[in-house]
């Protein structure tokens, strides 16, 4: 696979670090080495195709870590699933356990600046997106045959020419039973749209009129929650989600509020 590295500074990591005091700012900054961060890509304007990537990306630069990333190959991740950090040998999987090494060996807490009762909240809010929201928005990336086409059905490129029908068949039918054994592709593709529409509404209503999902700063859930609904709102991805994301204008000022603050360089595609 083709490797591609870029090193994101801590200067240029969270405009607006939220939570955030000077102490836990230089506490980070001392201790920080380069991490390296094993993700997918770009894709269509949005900061990977993984939203789950996208919230490692918001967590180092809400840390304040500068950090590099290549190309990564979830064949030999350590969970066999995108993404995984390397920091000073030692190798995390999953972004919610990077999230608690970035916690333990920096210092640094995210949810700060909120009481037990909103880390609650934000805790159950991003379980509803990680856990239900992803995978319908995995149903219709995967098995929606126009948006898998205009989609991820684009990144097959670094394999061979005559690989690629194969190993798209394979992976759209590796999801299909990830979603079975979920329980979400149990149901018809209406009655899925339908159950993703009430987390979006519910997403809408708890963020309201704040500029961010519990308030004024940016807390660790907002990581995902800023991952899944850039990724929904990525064009030309149109589909139910996506519509239904639309009717929220909070959402789509939330999606463009976080990209200015976390991926300026990304405004305007």
């Amino acid at each position: 696979m083709h490797m591609q590295a870029n090193i994101v500074s801590r200067s240029d990591a969270a405009r607006e670090p939220a939570a955030t005091t000077a102490a836990q700012r230089s506490t980070s900054a001392a201790k920080a080495g380069t991490v390296t961060l094993h993700r997918f890509g770009p894709f269509l304007g949005a900061p990977d195709s993984s939203p789950f990537v996208i919230k490692t990306m918001v967590l180092l630069k809400l840390a304040g870590l500068a950090y590099r990333d290549v190309q990564g190959n979830p064949l030999k991740a350590p969970k066999k699933l995108l993404p995984y950090i390397e920091d000073e040998g030692a190798n995390v999987a999953d972004s919610t356990f990077i999230r608690r090494h970035i916690e333990r060996k920096y210092g640094f807490d995210f949810d700060a600046a909120l009481s037990p009762e909103q880390k609650a909240v934000a805790w159950a809010v991003e379980r509803m997106c990680e856990d239900h929201l992803y995978f319908a928005m995995l149903e219709e990336r995967w098995l929606n045959r126009a948006t898998f086409k205009k989609g991820v059905g684009t990144m097959f490129g670094v394999l061979p020419a005559p690989l690629r029908p194969i190993a798209k068949v394979m992976l759209r039918r590796a999801n299909a039973q990830r979603l079975h054994g979920h329980g979400l592709g149990r149901h018809s593709k209406s009655d899925i749209a339908l159950l993703a529409t009430h987390d979006i509404d519910a997403l809408g209503a708890l963020i309201g009129d704040k500029s961010y999902l519990m308030g004024e700063k940016p807390c660790g859930s907002d990581a995902f929650v800023f991952g899944i609904v850039t990724s929904i709102l990525t064009p030309p991805l149109d589909g139910a989600l996506r519509t239904a994301m639309q009717k929220h204008a909070n959402l789509v000022a939330y999606r463009d509020r976080l990209t200015r603050q976390f991926f300026p360089d990304l405004v305007g595609r």
